[in-house]
């Protein structure tokens, strides 16, 4: 059973209050033969403009009292329901309509077939697949040019005419005419979408053999997925044709599917993958007091750090690192330990650092600066939990930061009152650490309200903010 359906719009893209549907017709078809018809005229809420007036000939007094949107939108899903959705360049037609339903609440999905794309394959070689030449090239009759109802009657007219050239195909008259549609990439897309749920999570691309190729989380993770198939970029279309299956965690927490996202990518170091695929690091920027009181920074080996503001995969990235906060703070190379202990730093000698090195400045007075630095790159409380959502209303997910680095993640209900930090502790699924998961947690928590149950050194809890 096939849906033809067209519409007439106010813009290019949805939108409001411009870009809405003015008018919709949809054409009911057994495969055999039209069995219901239905158009009505919309009043989109917002000024229709001259220009697509011109186009369909629709003004505002047309549509003034015409039905909006969610007045039809039951009759709409009623005609559409367990149909193939056609129309003739079928994304703008079912993007619209979709972005209507979005905008109601409501998640449309249907299957989809592009009059477009299957007389490309029965009729090739035409000088133009808009629906306007190919019915003049066809002698089919449009009642009605640029109206939602004569368009889609045109558009079920040329669907027969291409179910008979079907018929009589030599390579498509036993096959279906979604079969005919369906790429490998197209299969594949419709059955990742259908496994995916709108929700937040980490997903797992899996090639032919169920190896990991890539992963991605999101808070979305259905749409998420969507966008690898508009990908442009050789690399996505690789990977594509090398996608197979998907598989997926949902986490509710967006900080979890970020902490868990860099952590997987690292245990399974997939093909497609670019960022965070380092698991080792090799230096790390070092913090301590020398004997006058004034905070240095050292790049270390990673191994050797003892109290690590950041580490990192190679030297390079952690000297760049270090000569930033130099010009933003106005360090100073000697106490950097990028020149020697006894020298009068170049900095000072351009007037780029203040003169802690030659006794010009003092120590507290460089020491803020250094400390500000230090604010940016440390959590205020060595332990506490970060509260979130969890995978549904009557769950919560909880982050531990123990001892100054993240430690885990887990879930508890929200209707269990949990005040023992040791309970707290018990739901902890432990992670295995890699630095770079300290900055994802400074970041989100920068960048989100969060509520923290926060610990004393003793495990006591101290507050919840």
């Amino acid at each position: 059973m096939f849906a033809i359906v067209d519409i007439e719009t106010c813009g290019n893209r949805f939108g409001y209050p411009q870009g809405r549907i003015i008018e919709i017709a949809i054409v009911v078809h057994d495969g055999l033969q039209v069995t219901e018809t239905f158009s009505t005229l919309l009043n989109p809420g917002c000024h229709i403009s001259g220009f697509y007036s011109n186009i369909s000939g629709i003004t505002n007094d047309m549509v003034a009292d015409a039905p909006q949107f969610h007045q039809v939108a039951k009759k709409i899903i009623e005609l559409t329901e367990d149909r193939i959705f056609v129309a003739h360049n079928v994304g703008f037609d079912y993007g619209f309509i979709k972005e209507e339903f979005a905008f109601l609440g409501y998640k449309f999905r249907r299957e989809k077939l592009c009059t477009v794309r299957l007389s490309r394959k029965l009729l090739p070689k035409r000088i133009s697949y808009s629906l306007g030449h190919l019915c003049a090239s066809l002698n089919i009759p449009i009642e009605g040019r640029h109206r939602a109802l004569g368009d889609a009657a045109a558009t079920a007219k040329l669907f027969d005419l291409l179910l008979r050239l079907k018929s009589d195909h030599p390579q498509y008259k036993n096959m279906g005419v979604e079969e005919i549609m369906s790429r490998r990439i197209d299969k594949i897309k419709g059955y990742i979408l259908k496994k995916l749920p709108e929700e937040c999570g980490v997903y797992y691309f899996l090639d032919k053999e169920g190896k990991i190729i890539y992963i991605g989380k999101s808070n979305n993770m259905y749409n998420r997925a969507l966008s690898h198939f508009n990908t442009q970029e050789k690399k996505g279309k690789k990977m594509l044709n090398e996608l197979y299956n998907v598989d997926f965690v949902q986490t509710g927490s967006e900080l979890i599917a970020l902490l868990l996202e860099a952590e997987e990518i690292k245990k399974h170091r997939p093909q497609f993958n670019r960022a965070r695929k380092a698991a080792v690091f090799t230096h790390s920027i070092d913090r301590f007091e020398d004997a006058k009181g004034i905070i240095n920074f050292k790049i270390v080996p990673h191994e050797e750090s003892k109290n690590p503001l950041q580490s990192f995969t190679t030297y390079a990235t952690a000297r760049e690192r270090l000569e930033s906060w130099i010009d933003e703070s106005i360090l100073c190379l000697r106490y950097c330990g990028l020149t020697d202990e006894d020298a009068l730093c170049f900095n000072h000698q351009i007037k780029k650092c203040n003169g802690i090195c030659s006794g010009n400045e003092e120590v507290e007075v460089y020491n803020k600066r250094a400390r500000k630095v230090i604010e940016n790159y440390t959590f205020p409380e060595s332990n506490f939990f970060i509260v979130g959502e969890g995978r549904n209303p009557e769950e919560r997910s909880l982050v531990l930061i123990e001892n100054g680095k993240y430690a885990g993640y887990g879930y508890y209900d929200s209707a269990t009152q949990l005040k023992d930090p040791e309970e707290l502790k018990d739901v902890i699924k432990r992670a295995t650490y890699y630095p770079d998961a300290d900055d994802m947690v400074r970041g989100y928590i920068k960048s989100k309200s969060v509520k923290k149950i926060v610990l004393n050194k003793a495990n006591d809890l101290v507050s919840e903010s």
